[in-house]
């Protein structure tokens, strides 16, 4: 039975986080997101599990990634200038298959930026937050309800295919406070498919030792089985290596393992578009400006609808080909200058679209979007 509860957008990811098994988080308090660390460190402990405020963002990540080598499933909560600082680390996650949830609460950039302020200008940061090749995989939020359940997702996605999982939530939806209608606790455990374990001979154990299209299975430490944990090119047990050919399948699994399932990973809304001649593309809190703003164009006889992509990446560009290919006058709108659009073009083999941009902390309003559609 859903339940109905009032609360703001981190407040929720954190009551998700308990929600969804997390035993452990790690972090520094950041503005707009430190109230994901306030409220998780007051639920962790009386639910059995640990909360601890490191000395910076850098040991904050290392030792939520050491909880999680552990076999505790793990969250850091940041904002754009802590994932820069955490940087290093995520890539020793991707590289060595830790899964991790992190979440950001987006603010306006770059360095300091507007700390107070909204911004969506870590988009590209999800996609590429460290050096090197791998396949990142970021949910954005755009309902206090999706603070909840998309934590619950990347939970999920963290533990099926085993590397860190990124959550993008804005200041406007991070702050925000209203009633969302939230799962059953019993349907949200019943959600989570647990990690998944070697049971055989101890001598046989080789972690990274799967087909191309599958993560790494890494059993929690402590328990008898041997492997080597390292930010190095490695083989089947972890021990680095030069080898080309292993340290060419290793990255390219790290690509497969996600490229392979993408029907277990990609999420989207597509909102009024059966019969829309006009498409806006939007996602975090702008998405609730432009569903206001569609209630009303509808009302004035112009048929227009919302495509917004949950999963950022690795992008639904499928279905953003499809609808771009049927739809002729698209605006893309972001509280940026345009990190999104970017690949929204390269989806689409399309550059002709209408574009609404904002990167001064300031939300965009249903009336700039209503204004802006009746131009074009």
């Amino acid at each position: 039975m859903a339940r109905e509860i009032i609360s703001t957008g981190n407040d929720l990811a954190a009551i998700a986080a308990v929600d969804a098994g997390c035993e452990f988080f790690a972090g520094y308090p950041i503005t707009p997101s430190s109230e994901v660390m306030h409220t998780i460190s007051d639920l962790l402990p009386a639910n059995g599990g640990a909360a601890i405020q490191m000395e910076d963002e850098i040991a904050g990540v290392c030792a939520a990634l050491g909880a999680a080598m552990s076999g505790k499933r793990a969250l850091t909560a940041t904002s754009g200038p802590g994932i820069s600082l955490k940087a290093e680390n995520i890539g020793l996650g991707y590289i060595a298959e830790v899964p991790l949830v992190i979440i950001n609460v987006m603010r306006g950039g770059p360095s300091t930026g507007l700390p107070t302020r909204v911004q969506q200008g870590d988009i590209l940061q999800a996609k590429a937050p460290t050096h090197g090749d791998f396949n990142s995989i970021t949910l954005c939020a755009s309902t206090l309800e999706e603070c909840y359940t998309q934590t619950i997702k990347a939970f999920d996605l963290a533990d099926r295919f085993m590397q860190p999982v990124f959550l993008l939530l804005d200041e406007t939806i991070g702050h925000m406070s209203g009633k969302a209608i939230i799962p059953d606790l019993e349907e949200v455990k019943a959600s989570i498919t647990p990690r998944r374990v070697y049971e055989g001979d101890p001598k046989d154990y080789k972690p990274y030792g799967v087909p191309q299209d599958e993560p790494a299975i890494l059993n929690p430490m402590f328990k008898g089985y041997k492997f080597h944990f390292t930010g190095l090119h490695h083989g089947p047990t972890g021990h680095p290596t030069e080898d080309a050919t292993i340290c060419q399948n290793l990255i390219d699994r790290l690509f497969n393992k996600v490229d392979s399932h993408l029907d277990e990973v990609h999420q989207y809304e597509e909102y009024m578009l059966d019969d829309a001649q006009i498409m806006i593309i939007a996602y975090g809190s702008v998405a609730l400006s432009a569903k206001e703003a569609i209630k009303r164009l509808r009302k004035e006889g112009i048929k227009i609808g919302l495509f917004r992509p949950i999963t950022l990446w690795p992008s639904p560009e499928e279905k953003i080909y499809e609808y771009c290919k049927k739809i002729d006058k698209v605006l893309v709108t972001e509280l940026n200058k345009g990190q999104y659009i970017q690949e929204i073009q390269r989806a689409s083999q399309r550059k002709d679209f209408a574009t609404l941009f904002k990167a001064n902390g300031r939300p965009i309003a249903p009336i700039e979007i209503i204004e802006k559609i009746k131009g074009i």
